[in-house]
């Protein structure tokens, strides 16, 4: 399958900022795509809170009405992991404006990919963006999702899909990390309390 590599851009607006608005670049091939720089933040939730991004009526280059978006991850036997990841493509689907995103697992839990690729279709996407949530390339990416998205996509004739790279090297990951790093420092000092993700299990703390 050739390589397809396309420059595009996409515009984000921050309420907070008035009218302000910025353009960042996209980039997009069959094997690995879609990497969206949206400006410095120090935590993923004021990331989530601050920033919106427009949806294009339409382009072979960008995210439009008749495009879904399916937000993978590995899938676990806990509940509550799952939950979280639904989570997740609320507030992924509620600060983008997208018009079809839909959560999947790739085992363990459902919705499965081909459900959330049923899904997407029914509700009249025409494209399917499949994003690994994942941290770094590997089987999964190489080998597992491809195959089950090929899978899905064989019971819709005519419906296209990418599949994106996962996080990667991203430069906002290390302001995630460090929130996270902060955060569990201040809940062990006593300051604050447990985040979403150890709440209940005690964990944040000095052994």
């Amino acid at each position: 399958m050739t390589s397809l590599s396309i420059p595009s851009q996409i515009t984000v607006k921050s309420p907070a900022a008035g009218e302000t608005r910025k353009t960042y670049t996209i980039c997009a091939s069959q094997k690995s795509s879609i990497l969206i720089g949206v400006g410095r933040s120090s935590t993923l939730r004021n990331f989530s809170s601050r920033l919106r991004m427009s949806v294009d009526n339409g382009g072979a280059n960008r995210i439009g009405a008749g495009d879904a978006v399916i937000i993978v991850d590995h899938g676990s036997r806990r509940r509550e992991s799952n939950l979280m990841l639904n989570e997740f493509v609320a507030m992924f689907r509620d600060k983008t404006g997208y018009p079809i995103v839909e959560p999947a697992h790739m085992e363990l839990a459902e919705p499965s990919i081909r459900d959330s690729f049923a899904s997407c279709v029914e509700q009249g996407a025409k494209r399917i963006v499949v994003s690994p949530f994942f941290l770094f390339p590997g089987r999964h990416w190489q080998q597992d999702i491809p195959s089950l998205t090929a899978e899905a996509a064989k019971d819709h004739p005519g419906i296209s899909y990418i599949i994106t790279a996962p996080l990667g090297l991203h430069e906002q990951l290390v302001d995630v990390v460090n929130d996270r790093i902060s955060h569990c420092l201040s809940h062990a000092a006593g300051v604050v309390e447990e985040c979403e993700v150890c709440a209940g299990t005690g964990k944040c703390k000095f052994n």
